[in-house]
């Protein structure tokens, strides 16, 4: 835990992890500090296995979940050479990713306001929960910048079409269009309709078997990186590993036996 991040660890055993922006005088908005704490909290928590870290949940803090880039970081950056605006955004880059590759099922409780850098947190969510309320945009063109960093998890999100739009107007768009385009997977009414449905989707994540959602969401990544053939193998050979490994005979077993498998929180389906 810092000024700027709480990680808090939850659920049987401690196997979910409530990660925190709080840095809520400036609606969560990044700076230097931020993105490194992050990218530090998601690489420890990569290391840890599927019996230990079973689902992420990644929050604000506030009014707003994350506003984009701080003002203060924003001026400094302006007295960065080409050099140093490269590192600077390399290291902005590597904390997405960081996210982005997380082996465990990441979560975003997202409220108030999510711009710029903080729909780059979007994109590299696995399951994207929101308020109705929530305004959302890429409104770096209007400060005469790019999204670039944030783009490839963009583009994988929600296509080229949407991101040729939103990527040049920067206009601010409702969690209605956020929904409809993909960059939100569910939109409720208020926070105690969103914090239920987070409870629900995180209480899901503990039925299924720690290490086929690891996979499963391994393959979903995988899918960016090769040709339909080499998917195809690689998809196969995916499922006849976890049909073999224990956690799979354990799931099937227990099925067929009508009874709740030993990872389970839930009742039996």
């Amino acid at each position: 835990m810092t000024g700027l991040l709480r990680v808090e660890r939850t659920g049987p055993g401690g196997a979910l992890a409530r990660v925190t922006l709080t840095r809520p005088e400036v609606r969560n908005a990044f700076n230097a500090e931020l993105i490194a704490v992050l990218h530090d909290a998601f690489g420890r928590l990569a290391g840890e296995p599927p019996e230990r870290l079973r689902a992420v949940l990644l929050a604000g803090e506030g009014k707003a979940f994350s506003a984009g880039a701080d003002i203060g970081w924003q001026r400094q950056a302006m007295a960065l050479s080409l050099e140093e605006n490269r590192a600077d955004a390399g290291r902005l880059q590597a904390m997405l990713t960081a996210i982005d590759e997380c082996p465990a099922p990441v979560v975003a409780r997202v409220h108030g306001a999510a711009l710029g850098g903080g729909m780059g947190l979007c994109c590299v969510a696995d399951v994207v929960l929101a308020t109705a309320d929530t305004r959302f945009g890429f409104t770096e063109a209007k400060l005469g910048i790019l999204p670039a960093i944030i783009s490839p998890f963009v583009l994988a999100r929600i296509g080229d079409g949407h991101a040729r739009a939103l990527f040049m107007t920067g206009e601010r768009f409702d969690a209605g269009r956020a929904l409809r385009m993909g960059l939100v997977h569910e939109v409720v009414a208020d926070e105690a309709a969103l914090d239920a449905r987070v409870e629900a989707v995180l209480g899901e994540l503990l039925t299924s078997g720690p290490r086929a959602v690891r996979e499963a969401k391994a393959l979903v990544r995988a899918r960016r990186s090769l040709g339909h053939a080499d998917f195809a193998a690689r998809a196969l050979d995916a499922a006849a590993r976890q049909r073999v490994s224990a956690e799979g005979q354990e799931g099937l077993g227990a099925f067929l036996d009508k009874r709740r498998p030993s990872w389970s929180e839930g009742p039996a389906e």
